[in-house]
């Protein structure tokens, strides 16, 4: 790494979907990079084009193990960790590793280097939510012992450790509930709708839909949540912060939109709802828009086309 006067940012996860948009953005704002990931779930192509970048480093390594990073030190973000169903369901032990020492250790390296921290959390904090849309002071109806629990208690660990340690050892802290966000360099097989959805109607197969479909969603485009994210840890407010897109749907209607964009034949199949899956989801972004003047900006229509296009790169259509 070049060893100019610049901030130096880490970022566990790096080589994941938003890890690794997040390395872009922080290069672009003029900081050093150093990615952490053991490749469980990211993978080097998505920051095979940083490749010979100065400012940016890549360091293979679990983030559950002890974390010793020579030099200076200026942001932590902790993003590590598996994001969707199918993964942290084949992957329960490692999911809450990673949300609770994975957590620690990522804490206990930004407070050694007096940096400071902000934990990528989730909108599965709210579980199965009673209260719609979801705001920041709403407490969650999470199952801890269903097959979702090991990523929503995983990360309702992890922001109660941050808090923690903001409150004990005075630590810099910033906490992002990320709501559906999608865009290039998603997994086609990783088991969320959108690469799925795509990916179905790319490959002539039938969409499916987990239950009637009239479960809701709110899909972010990436480089809006990459903007949030970025306000959010040079800003002051401590507190977890929604940032998502309130633009909601049904599940049936983001099906239906992908199958007139891209196969207008295709079948629509229903099969049953997986145990503990949210009814409806809804990001309340007032605090966003107070706290630190964010607000979507890339509409539904741009994001998907962009994402459409990426995913046609990336699979072979059948006869």
């Amino acid at each position: 790494m070049s060893s100019s006067p610049k901030p130096v940012s880490l970022v566990t996860g790096g080589a994941g979907f938003l890890g690794s948009h997040l390395c872009d953005k922080l290069l672009s704002e003029g900081h050093q990079v150093i990615a952490i990931d053991n490749l469980v779930t990211g993978s080097v192509d998505n920051i095979a084009h940083l490749a010979g970048n100065p400012d940016f480093r890549y360091i293979r390594q679990d983030v559950t193990h002890y974390l010793y990073i020579p030099g200076e030190i200026n942001y932590v973000f902790h993003m590590a960790s598996p994001a969707s169903p199918i993964d942290y369901l084949e992957l329960p032990i490692q999911t809450m590793k990673v949300g609770a020492l994975g957590t620690h250790n990522a804490l206990g390296l930004a407070r050694s280097k007096g940096a400071s921290f902000l934990l990528a959390s989730t909108s599965e904090c709210y579980g199965d939510p009673l209260v719609h849309p979801q705001s920041e002071d709403y407490w969650g109806n999470v199952n801890p012992i269903g097959p979702r629990g090991v990523y929503d208690e995983a990360k309702r660990f992890a922001e109660a450790l941050t808090m923690a340690y903001h409150r004990f050892h005075h630590l810099n802290t910033k906490i992002v509930r990320i709501f559906n966000t999608y865009g290039p360099r998603m997994r086609l097989r990783d088991g969320r709708v959108v690469p799925a959805f795509i990916g179905q109607a790319l490959t002539g197969q039938p969409i499916t839909v987990f239950g009637d479909g009239s479960q809701t969603r709110s899909f972010c485009y990436v480089s809006d949540l990459i903007d949030g994210i970025f306000r959010l840890m040079m800003g002051g407010f401590h507190e977890p912060v929604n940032i998502g897109n309130p633009h909601e749907m049904t599940i049936k209607q983001f099906a239906e939109a992908i199958r007139d964009r891209i196969a207008p034949g295709a079948e629509i199949v229903y099969r049953p709802l997986p145990v503990d899956d949210p009814k409806v989801r809804q990001p309340d972004i007032s605090r966003a828009k107070r706290e630190l003047g964010w607000e979507p900006k890339i509409s539904f229509d741009q994001g998907i086309s962009e994402t459409i296009t990426y995913f046609r790169g990336r699979v072979t259509p059948t006869a």
